[in-house]
């Protein structure tokens, strides 16, 4: 069995191989490992191994590992589960990204809870991109809204847009709705020029970073490749 510092070599690969063939600059795209229901020593090998970014997406399980591994203080927590109203103020103080936001009611709740002395929380807004009605995020229509009322809000950056494709869909339909994320944030930098940054694209996972890589993104949440399986429950 493979180590995870082996696995994240293989998966470093990947993503420089998939860059390089896309014409893109070699540090355009970052690896976020999606380290939910694994355990703290994990992550604490996956640091080890070079792994600094962690995408946890159940609130409670991120906040044990934080406190089981708060000596790590370099490691960067990004949360990327769907978000319920009364756990915003936990989010809001303990990561420095939130990929999930998906209404202002959340943006607004996690702006009045970023402490002062913290920098702006880095956020993208989560679409639905297959109108899966199993999944969280706005509809591709209600983002002008949305960035309109983000952009008066104090201590957050607008960074861009996350999505999680149907993976059940035909290749060819996954590459059009990775392309349709990548074109909705062009045309979103285009018209909100002050919302903020809008450099990020959070989409592509184990199975088809590189076809995600090859239409923009710059955050390609990965699992299972670095950590490996997940035990099957009994």
């Amino acid at each position: 069995m493979s180590s995870i510092a082996d696995n994240l070599g293989s998966v470093t690969r990947r993503i420089q191989k998939a860059t390089m063939q896309a014409g893109r600059k070699p540090d355009s795209v970052s690896l976020l490992a999606v380290s939910k229901t694994r355990p703290a020593e994990e992550l604490r090998e996956a640091v080890a191994g070079g792994q600094l970014a962690f995408g946890e997406n159940y609130l409670q399980e991120a906040l044990d590992k934080m406190a089981e591994l708060s000596d790590l203080t370099e490691i960067d927590w990004h949360f990327i589960g769907p978000i319920q109203s009364n756990k915003t103020r936990q989010i809001a103080s303990a990561f420095s990204w939130v990929h999930s936001v998906d209404r202002l009611k959340v943006a607004r709740r996690l702006s009045e809870q970023r402490e002062t002395g913290l920098p702006p929380l880095n956020i993208c807004l989560q679409v639905n991109i297959n109108n899966e009605h199993s999944k969280s995020g706005c509809q591709p229509d209600e983002l002008p809204e949305l960035i309109s009322g983000i952009s008066q809000l104090p201590g957050l950056k607008l960074r861009g847009l996350m999505a999680i494709p149907d993976p059940e869909q035909a290749e060819s339909a996954l590459r059009v709705s990775f392309r349709k994320l990548a074109n909705t944030l062009k045309e979103l930098r285009r018209d909100y020029p002050e919302a903020g940054p809008l450099d990020t694209l959070s989409m592509g996972m184990s199975g088809d970073l590189e076809m995600a890589i090859a239409e923009g993104a710059t955050w390609v949440r990965i699992g299972t490749a670095v950590f490996g399986e997940r035990p099957r429950k009994s």
